[in-house]
């Protein structure tokens, strides 16, 4: 018998045109509740700095709140970017969480900086942030986090209790093969590298070795995703993630603008086909059309787990496109061969 397909949310607490950092974390407070009583997996949050348009910073701050304000959720990091950080801190934040909400938490751990350099320097300079190789930080995390009765360094309250789960977050067969190694859980960037999904869940799986809190493989995949009633609303909504990406390729960083401000954009031939060439990385239709492509992603990668993020201006449409994904989970089904999320 298959295994049944979760659905998850990815939520940056995006910043739209015209709005506030207060208001894009409303939102991820209203937009869990919902998750909640539509029956999702995990609700995780990432960590960025100094960025215009995302106010998730502060991924165990955040978390800590949705925990309280949620029943069914599992909660993580999607995720903490462990080189700004200790990893004894992190391992003392994780735990806590993980003793107040037991069974609820998911720590997420990820290499990128999350911001522009002179910020990230303000966080951990960059001496401090590169003097240990990145496997070499995450090791030192699994050992705080599932410390040795003699280790002379203990996170607290890690002892006696149980670890969150670690996952690796990556979008490259490198990361694929570090995860593996390590016998770590994969979450895996579609949203980022659509092309190399397929060889990354593939090559985790070859090099795969089990360990005591992970003993098979196990996968996600996070993907961008916009539902809406018809193809064409879905398309008209996408207009405002695709005017947001071109500004990127001209060199100047917008908020995410209004569906009508993106319709009106005068696009030359030039970006249509900028846009065209990244139009992998962004699902797009009605829950029908959907459900061919999310099928599609579990089939080439044998994962049963999808976990999705939806660049909308208006939160009231964000609340609709996961209402509608909600609508489509029995519809899908894992491939054989599949690796299993928890």
């Amino acid at each position: 018998m298959n295994e049944p397909i979760r659905l998850s949310i990815l939520d940056t607490s995006p910043i739209a045109q015209g709005a506030t950092p207060q208001q894009a974390l409303r939102n991820t407070v209203d937009l869990a509740a919902l998750a909640d009583t539509l029956g999702y997996h995990r609700y995780w949050v990432p960590e960025h700095h100094g960025m215009r348009g995302v106010a998730s910073t502060s991924p165990a701050v955040l978390i800590a709140h949705l925990a309280n304000t949620t029943t069914h959720l599992r909660l993580g990091a999607g995720g903490v970017l462990l080189p700004n950080h200790s990893p004894l801190v992190i391992a003392e934040q994780f735990t806590t969480l993980t003793a107040l909400h037991p069974g609820r938490i998911d720590l997420g751990i990820g290499k990128a900086p999350g911001g522009r350099p002179q910020v990230i320097n303000e966080i951990r300079p960059a001496p401090t942030r590169t003097a240990k190789p990145f496997p070499h930080q995450l090791t030192e995390l699994q050992t705080y986090l599932n410390p040795q009765e003699n280790a002379p360094i203990k996170a607290i309250p890690a002892i006696n209790g149980t670890p969150p789960p670690l996952w690796l977050l990556g979008s490259s067969p490198t990361s694929a093969t570090l995860a593996a190694t390590l016998g770590l859980p994969y979450a895996y960037a579609h949203h980022l590298n659509p092309t190399a999904a397929a060889e990354a869940l593939h090559t985790y799986r070859t090099h795969f070795r089990p360990t005591p809190q992970t003993p098979t493989p196990t996968t996600l995949i996070s993907l961008s995703a916009i539902a809406a009633e018809t193809d064409p609303k879905a398309e008209y909504l996408a207009g405002s993630i695709r005017r947001k990406v071109l500004s990127r390729h001209h060199g100047t960083r917008i908020q995410l603008p209004t569906p009508e401000e993106a319709a009106t954009y005068p696009y030359t031939a030039a970006d249509r086909t900028h846009l065209a060439a990244h139009a992998a990385k962004l699902l797009v239709g009605s829950p029908e059309k959907l459900t061919t492509d999310l099928q599609a992603i579990l089939d080439a990668t044998g994962t049963t787990e999808l976990m999705v993020t939806t660049p909308v201006y208006r939160h009231a449409d964000r609340r609709r496109s996961y209402e509608l994904l909600a609508t489509i989970t029995d519809r899908l089904h894992a491939s054989c061969g599949g690796a299993t999320a928890r």
